[in-house]
């Protein structure tokens, strides 16, 4: 599927699962502000990103960000932050866990 040869990261699957997070509902890619490139989670872009790393801010959350790695929708990330860990295209579940680590990745 051409959506998924954008998102980088180690040993990503199909479905934008990586080395990291391999779970059978780790199944989004973000696109990190610094270089508005997809990787699979924050360590991947630690591993071979841009060295830059940048969080969203929170005036810039109405931008596509997440990708689900099931069906290629790409989320907003206030979509993504009030969507009850589902895809609202194909409803596939996603991990809830990500919740944890947004501090990462956004404002």
């Amino acid at each position: 599927m051409p959506h998924h040869q954008q998102v980088k990261g180690i040993n990503v699957d199909a479905e934008t699962r990586c080395i990291h997070y391999n779970s059978p509902i780790d199944r989004i890619a973000i696109k990190f502000f610094c270089c508005q490139e997809y990787f699979s989670c924050f360590e991947c872009h630690e591993a071979e990103g841009c060295r830059k790393h940048q969080v969203w801010p929170i005036d810039r959350f109405h931008e596509k960000a997440i990708l689900c790695g099931t069906c290629g929708y790409e989320l907003t990330i206030t979509e993504y932050l009030n969507c009850a860990s589902t895809c609202p295209s194909c409803s596939s579940a996603f991990n809830p866990g990500c919740n944890l680590h947004k501090h990462l990745y956004f404002e």
